[in-house]
């Protein structure tokens, strides 16, 4: 196990769709160990695959003190909406109000096959939706209204300079 390095944007790993997880290999386990490792600190509420630079289909999270994880996630369903703060890993020291579901439900698969089924409200399915838009190639920056989202990239590019 292993604490990895956060990919932060612009990284193209960010913008790619990740692939499906078709068979569980070693590779795979120590992939489900590092995600839980890296997501296992106050303050983080979930972590995709390409955030730490795999581009698999997998996320952990970390919300109420329950941590665990979800191989081949799909967001099955959403309804209601909440609009709140929402910040990410791989877009630090940003906070920008997003709109997203209030509910979410996604299912998968854990290291054994099994289906897990995650759902909830709040930060739950906050969570749920950050991580599948990750998955999909998205960054919550992609949610902001056209000038937020211009400031928050103009941000990240005089970071990256420094």
């Amino acid at each position: 196990m292993a604490i990895r390095e956060i990919r932060v944007v612009p990284d193209p790993v960010l913008r790619t769709p990740c692939d499906e997880i078709k068979e569980i290999t070693p590779a795979v386990r120590r992939l489900v160990d590092d995600l839980l490792e890296t997501v296992d600190d106050p303050g983080r509420a979930g972590l995709s695959a390409n955030q730490i630079g795999v581009s698999l289909r997998a996320f952990s999270y970390n919300i109420d003190g329950k941590v665990g994880y979800v191989l081949n996630p799909v967001l099955e369903e959403k309804s209601g909406e909440q609009y709140g703060d929402e910040g990410c890993l791989s877009v630090p020291g940003l906070w920008y109000k997003t709109r997203r579901a209030d509910y979410a439900r996604v299912r998968g698969i854990d290291l054994d096959g099994n289906e897990v089924v995650l759902e909830g409200s709040g930060l739950m399915g906050r969570m749920l939706q950050h991580e599948c838009d990750h998955l999909d190639g998205h960054v919550y920056l992609d949610r902001l209204e056209k000038e937020e989202r211009r400031e928050a990239l103009r941000y990240m590019r005089n970071r990256q300079a420094k």
